[in-house]
């Protein structure tokens, strides 16, 4: 007998299904594409905190992934022996102007009390650096609680986590024990079909990767774009927000003016070569947060869905609370998060 099937081989399926196998649950999942066909196939994995302001549940939640993912990856990698490529090696964002300086100085003593010494944004004088951003004011904001992952080695290394637990995963299969639905954007399509207004949809995003080796360094976020330095000795640039778009899975002009932004940003860039242009959708709920919980009017299903640009950060928090209540039917899920809350 199957405790628990999962559908979809995402970033959130995975980690679901690997806090139930963690908690001894007999676990399926089912997903015809293969592990991370979509989203979770991209090249970014920014792990990077919402502005320690404005607190709500939102936040909170995100900032108690953040700082469970190195024992969450950690484990991963442990238990299956693949690598995931995560590192929380902070971040670096150039200060624009005398009001953003303000604002980033105001925030050093709201991040103090939010993040209670776990992590810290400060600012900081820029130094002559080829791998920092060019700052106009010479001042940077410094966090230590962003990190990174890849997203295939990331999925990857759950796979096979996953196997070590002998979870497999599956094309076809039926149903048994609770169902998690964490199918991302087909499955934000099929629940607007059966929905009088917009649930969720998928937003396109582009992005690439360059040959560098900065494995260590820190991400940096520069007039607007990502600069994620991974582990294997490359550096993805992203990415693009969509609404509108011919092809979902195609990069054109708006990729080239994201490569353009990062080189002028950072010097390093300036003659990496690019090795591969990355477009996809990513799965964003009508709220923007996660949808998590029980699927209203069917009784023993669930949806994980919607994790928009924030998936792989809020992925370990997803699996926990999934997790207590698909075994243990106890609800931990934050206000704002609920599947009802979008349908």
């Amino acid at each position: 007998m199957v405790d628990v099937t999962v559908r979809g081989a995402g970033i959130f399926g995975l980690s679901v299904a690997w806090a139930c196998a963690l908690r001894g649950a007999s676990v399926q999942v089912v997903d015809p594409a293969g592990p991370a066909a979509g989203a979770s196939g991209g090249i970014v994995g920014a792990l990077a905190p919402h502005v320690p302001e404005n607190w709500n549940a939102k936040k909170a939640f995100q900032l108690d992934s953040l700082l469970s993912a190195e024992a969450f990856w950690g484990e991963v990698a442990a238990t299956g022996g693949v690598a995931p490529g995560y590192i929380r090696s902070g971040r670096l964002q150039p200060v624009a102007d005398e009001a953003a300086l303000a604002l980033a100085r105001q925030r050093e003593a709201t991040a103090a009390a939010l993040w209670q010494g776990r992590a810290q944004w400060e600012v900081i004088r820029a130094e002559e650096d080829a791998w920092a951003p060019a700052s106009p004011t010479g001042w940077l904001i410094r966090d230590t609680l962003s990190a990174l992952v890849h997203p295939r080695h990331g999925c990857n290394a759950l796979v096979a986590a996953l196997a070590a637990k002998g979870v497999e995963i599956i094309s076809e299969g039926p149903d048994q024990g609770k169902v998690l639905w964490a199918t991302g954007v087909a499955g934000l399509e099929a629940l607007n079909t059966n929905h009088p207004r917009l649930v969720g949809a998928g937003i396109k995003g582009q992005a690439a990767l360059l040959q560098l080796d900065r494995g260590g360094a820190a991400q940096l976020f520069a007039d607007g774009v990502h600069v994620i330095p991974h582990l294997d000795g490359t550096v993805a640039v992203g990415g693009t927000t969509e609404r509108e778009y011919d092809s979902p899975d195609s990069t054109d002009a708006q990729l080239d003016a994201v490569i353009a932004k990062a080189r002028a940003a950072v010097p390093a860039l300036q003659d990496a070569p690019v090795i591969e242009r990355w477009a996809g959708l990513r799965p964003r709920s009508r709220s923007r947060a996660p949808m998590l919980g029980a699927w209203p009017g069917r009784p023993g299903q669930y949806i994980a869905n919607g994790g928009f640009k924030i998936g792989f950060g809020m992925a370990p928090k997803v699996a926990e609370v999934m997790a207590d209540l698909l075994l243990e039917g106890r609800d931990a899920i934050p206000e704002g998060f609920r599947v009802g809350d979008n349908l």
